[in-house]
C-alpha cells in the first residue's frame, strides 16, 4: 500500500480488513469491478499470467462446475479479493491489522506484503490441488454443527472418533463450529450433536476433510512450496488462523500458513483477538458476506461492511465518507 500524509488514508488500529475463504465463490464474481475500474482488470490479467490460463473467464462467466474445483477456486476469490482491495486502497483508511478465513489468510498476507500477488496465485492454486489429492474422493466428510459449545463439539469429536479422524475444523461463531474428519467418524458426530442437543448438524457438500490430520500430505507439499517463496516481513500484523494470534515476520508467517492445513480456523478467537485490540470496525474485502454475518454472531456491537463488488464496495466507501475520490491505477 502507498504510504500517505492524507489523515483519510493514515493506518488506524481501529480499522481490520478481512478476507473470505472457500465457499464465498460465485459465478460473475469480480466482472463489475474489472469493467469499471482499471487497476481491478489489471489484477485479474495479472493471475491469468501468473497461472497461465483464464481464470477471469471461469470468474466471470464459469461454468459454476468449474468454478467449483478446489484449485480453481482458491485463486480465483484470491484475485476478487485482492482486486476489490486495489479499488480500496488509498481511498478509505489504512487498516490496523488483517486477517483471513483459511484461504483467505493468503489475501491478507498479500494486502500485508508479505508475499507477491503472483506468488501467492499460484501458491494457493497448488494448496487446492494438494489438499484435493490428499484424501482419495468419499474418504472424508465435513459437517456443520449449529448452536453447541466449542467444548461440547470437541467432546462429540472425541467420542465419535472410533479409532478413526473426526475434530473441530473451523471455529467460525459461538452459533457455528465445523467439524472434519474421516466420512464415517463425521456422521457419527453430526447424529451425536443432534443428540446431544445441537440446534442442526448438517454434512457439507464439500469435496475433501479440510483442516485435520488427514490433511497431512498436502500440508508436506505445500510447505515445500511456501519455504521456497521469496517473503517480506507484512507490514501489518496479520491474524494466523491456527494459533488465533498476531503474526508480525515472515518466518512465523510461513510456518503458520503450514501448519493451518491440518490445523483448526479459530475464527472466532481470530476476532475476539481483534476486538481486544480496539478494532471497532471490520471489513470484509472479497466476494460474499459471511465473514460479516459470522461478526453478528460474534460481536453485534462491532460495524462490519463488505467490498466484493460494484455495489457493495462504493457503499463501503460511502460509509468511509471517501467516495470520489479516484482510485489508483
Amino acid at each position: 500500500m502507498t504510504e500517505s500524509t492524507d489523515p483519510a488514508t493514515a493506518a488506524t488500529p481501529r480499522i481490520a480488513f478481512i478476507f473470505p475463504g472457500q465457499g464465498s465463490q460465485a459465478v460473475g464474481m469480480g466482472r463489475d469491478l474489472a469493467e469499471k475500474y482499471p487497476i481491478a482488470r489489471q489484477t485479474f490479467e495479472e493471475a491469468d499470467e501468473a497461472l497461465g490460463y483464464k481464470l477471469s473467464q471461469v470468474c466471470f462467466e464459469g461454468p459454476e462446475e468449474q468454478l467449483r474445483l478446489t484449485e480453481i477456486t482458491q485463486p480465483a476469490i484470491l484475485t476478487v479479493s485482492i482486486a476489490a482491495l486495489r479499488v480500496l486502497e488509498g481511498r478509505i483508511p489504512k487498516p490496523g491489522f488483517v486477517a483471513g478465513h483459511s484461504l483467505g489468510e493468503y489475501s491478507a498476507h498479500v494486502a500485508s506484503g508479505t508475499m507477491s500477488f503472483a506468488d501467492a496465485v499460484r501458491t494457493v492454486r497448488n494448496r487446492g490441488r494438494y489438499m484435493q489429492e490428499a484424501v482419495p474422493v468419499g474418504v472424508g466428510a465435513m459437517a456443520a454443527i449449529l448452536g453447541m459449545g466449542l467444548e461440547m463439539v470437541a467432546a462429540v469429536c472425541r467420542d465419535a472418533a472410533q479409532g478413526e479422524v473426526c475434530a473441530p475444523a473451523n471455529i467460525n461463531s459461538p452459533e457455528q463450529i465445523v467439524i472434519s474428519g474421516n466420512t464415517a467418524a463425521v456422521e457419527r458426530g453430526a447424529k451425536l450433536a443432534d443428540e446431544r442437543g445441537a440446534k442442526r448438524a448438517k454434512l457439507l457438500p464439500v469435496s475433501a476433510p479440510f483442516h485435520c490430520s488427514l490433511m497431512k500430505p498436502a500440508q508436506d507439499r505445500l510447505e515445500v512450496d511456501l519455504n521456497a517463496l521469496q517473503t517480506q516481513k507484512p507490514v501489518y500484523p496479520v491474524v494466523c488462523n491456527v494459533e488465533a494470534s498476531l503474526v508480525s515476520d515472515e518466518q512465523r508467517a510461513r510456518a503458520t500458513l503450514v501448519g493451518q492445513v491440518t490445523g483448526s480456523v479459530k475464527w472466532e478467537q481470530s476476532m475476539r483477538l481483534l476486538i481486544g485490540e480496539g478494532v471497532q470496525t471490520f471489513v470484509e474485502i472479497g466476494p460474499g458476506k459471511v465473514l460479516c454475518g459470522l461478526m453478528r454472531q460474534i460481536d453485534r456491537s462491532k460495524t462490519c461492511l463488505n467490498a466484493g463488488d460494484e455495489a457493495s464496495l462504493t457503499k463501503a466507501l460511502e460509509q468511509f465518507g471517501s467516495w470520489g475520490r479516484s482510485p489508483q491505477a
